[in-house]
């Protein structure tokens, strides 16, 4: 299937990813996937365990080898460069796990955020983010390591805006989280960073959660890029909520395995 991604995307496109072949050593993961990510807006990732979303991100980001295709953040190619490089290009990326230092405090981790500011312009920096997350402005001098959950992830998030990125990807950011807490990250926070301008793409194991916050989504399976299409028209697809969205289990394997091949026509 050919999405409006495979022809670069509309020209308000802040990320392009074009026809992307990406895995690990000499295993590729994921095959001709082609996204677009635009400024205001934001961009869901669903679909089954084992698709190839998060190794989707790790090729825009640099931490899996691209072995075809291109990366661009506006205009200019991305592909290949160091992380600290796509950083200071505008790219704000979130790990699933990994994601904040705990043995510094929520400042240090803030500070390190926005090393590339003058020390001035990081403390200026550190309260236009705490805006973003006044829950996080009492917690300064506390450890990462002892935030909760969800605690820690706006934190994650809050250090990536430091450096005040233009797009922002999130890999998982409700994973361990409890549904409540899941859902108003997604609806109070991850909704505001497209808000206030970013372009999110963002890969969520919650999808229904995740799409309903959305503008748009694509679905992944086995690799590749089924399909596309708004995200409120893709969490209506019945067939979409039944397989992948874990809203019924009647379904028998030979259908699913039906349907499944039909997604790669429909749209």
């Amino acid at each position: 299937m050919r999405t409006s991604a495979d022809e670069g995307g509309p020209p308000s496109a802040a990320l392009r990813v074009k026809t992307v072949t990406a895995g690990y050593g000499q295993m590729m993961v994921i095959h001709d996937v082609s996204l677009a990510a635009h400024r205001g807006k934001v961009c869901a990732i669903v679909g089954p365990n084992g698709a190839g979303k998060s190794t989707a991100l790790k090729a825009i980001v640099g931490e899996a080898n691209v072995s075809a295709g291109v990366v661009s953040l506006g205009s200019n190619v991305v592909s290949g460069r160091r992380s600290d490089e796509l950083a200071r290009s505008g790219i704000g990326y979130v790990p699933q796990i990994k994601d904040v230092f705990t043995k510094l405090t929520v400042r240090e981790n803030l500070e390190i955020g926005g090393h590339h500011e003058r020390r001035e312009q990081v403390r200026e920096r550190i309260e236009e983010v705490l805006e973003v997350f006044p829950q996080l402005t009492s917690m300064r001098s506390r450890r990462a390591g002892n935030l909760s959950g969800g605690e820690r992830k706006m934190l994650a998030i809050a250090r990536a805006l430091m450096a005040r990125p233009s797009v922002i990807l999130l890999d998982e950011p409700t994973a361990n989280l409890s549904p409540k807490l899941a859902q108003t990250l997604l609806r109070e926070h991850v909704g505001q960073l497209a808000a206030r301008g970013a372009a999110v793409l963002i890969v969520e194991q919650r999808a229904v959660e995740a799409l309903a916050i959305a503008d748009y989504a694509y679905l992944m399976i086995g690799g590749r890029v089924a399909l596309e299409l708004e995200a409120s028209a893709m969490l209506a697809r019945g067939d979409i909520a039944e397989l992948f969205l874990g809203q019924s289990s009647t379904a028998s394997g030979h259908g699913a395995r039906s349907r499944t091949a039909q997604l790669g026509t429909a749209q």
